[in-house]
């Protein structure tokens, strides 16, 4: 099974008023054409066969600059319409009937909206044996029947009333046929396709329709689309920011002073650890490598390996920033906070800061160091240790997903 694709695009869609666009179809929706990202959703289906898509003879420099972006892995045609979309149809199909299709979608070219979740209800509708399949949805809204005088005569009962869409799909010699005995016969009132397949005798299964799959007919109708779209898009092009968080806690033990933010404070206490211990810049190479799902600090420095005893965090904090730098990552703000009764770090301060902003690369803005105490609460409080938290900021390339 070949499944085939007519895409109808011939019309002039006077309803949807002038445009320099040109007609409904090449009006741009989200900053692309209609016509363009309707044949984008077939193109990218792998299940996919050879398409037609019919356009007017005024249209051919519209229909390529729409398409010249599309790489299809697929073998895309065009024709000539006629003058009513029936006619068009069947251009379509005499076009397709020599490839190697067994079945076909006939689809508007104003409805952009489609899905592969509809195209594979289809397929799987094909596979059942049926031969003709007409994607609809069940008619929500009351209805009424009016008179010539306008007033409301009758409310007609919704059950087993569906709103048809397409693609309208069908074994394609079938609908060949029908369509080649409607035109024999100068029958042009069908509205779509499943009506000419009813009137020919061949069986069309309903399937279920998409509420996204409108069909943009009127000025207000493109309007809409491209409001949704472009607030869409709007969203999904956001900056990728990721904010990732560390925690660390060394044991103060008796010492000559200890190592925050890579500034050696004198005190009466040291903070034991298998580096320098320094809470801070480890707090915030865990924040770091959190940004890219890189681990943490001990993965890749880990306690056991004697190379790293001693040794100065500033080590552990540039690694980190290589990583973030090697995935795209923009380092935009660090903010660290440190939990301890003594020392005092508010003298310390600024050369923390400035300490941060050359190992990151940033700005002195961009780096804050705060202390508080533990009010003499908890292991902090009664000196038995030193905790820092620290937040970053990284901006990574391409938006976020």
């Amino acid at each position: 099974m070949t499944i085939g694709v007519v895409i109808v695009a011939a019309g002039r869609g006077e309803r949807a008023g002038a445009s320099t666009e040109g007609p409904k179809q090449y009006r741009l929706i989200g900053g692309r054409p209609v016509i363009t990202r309707t044949l984008e959703t077939f193109l990218t289906w792998p299940k996919c066969g050879p398409v037609v898509v019919v356009i007017h003879p005024e249209d051919e420099m519209r229909f390529a600059a729409a398409s010249q972006d599309l790489h299809a892995g697929v073998q895309v045609m065009t024709t000539f319409g006629g003058k009513t979309r029936q006619k068009s149809v069947l251009e379509g199909l005499k076009m397709l009937v020599p490839t190697e299709a067994t079945h076909v979608m006939i689809h508007d070219a104003a409805r952009p909206f489609l899905d592969h979740d509809l195209l594979e209800r289809i397929a799987q509708g094909f596979a059942q044996g049926h031969e003709g399949l007409l994607p609809a949805l069940p008619v929500t809204d009351t209805l009424k029947r009016a008179g010539a005088d306008g007033l409301a005569h009758e409310t007609v009962p919704r059950a087993s009333l569906y709103a048809a869409q397409t693609p309208q799909s069908f074994l394609l010699t079938a609908i060949r046929t029908a369509h080649e005995k409607a035109a024999a016969l100068r029958r042009d009132d069908f509205t779509d396709d499943a009506s000419i397949a009813e009137w020919a005798g061949l069986p069309v299964h309903v399937i279920e329709g998409s509420a996204d799959n409108i069909k943009l007919t009127v000025s207000r109708d493109i309007a809409m689309a491209d409001a949704k779209l472009s607030q869409t898009e709007a969203a999904t092009n956001l900056p990728d920011v990721r904010t990732g968080n560390g925690y660390d806690v060394h044991q103060l033990v008796t010492g000559d002073g200890v190592t925050l933010c890579g500034v050696f404070i004198p005190h009466d206490q040291k903070l034991s650890g298998h580096s320098d211990a320094d809470v801070a810049l480890h707090a915030l190479t865990d924040a770091l490598l959190a940004t890219c799902g890189a681990g943490d600090i001990g993965d890749h420095f880990p306690p056991s390996d004697m190379q790293w005893r001693g040794a100065p965090s500033k080590i552990f904090l540039d690694h980190a920033v290589k990583i973030v730098r090697e995935r795209g990552g923009t380092v935009m703000n660090a903010d660290i906070s440190l939990i301890a009764e003594a020392p005092k770090i508010s003298p310390h301060r600024q050369t923390m800061r400035e300490n941060l902003a050359a190992i990151l690369g940033i700005s002195l803005d961009r780096c804050s160091v705060k202390a508080t105490t533990n009010e003499t609460i908890g292991f902090i409080g009664r000196r038995e240790g030193i905790a820092a938290i620290a937040t970053a900021t990284v901006v990574f390339s391409g938006t976020a997903a």
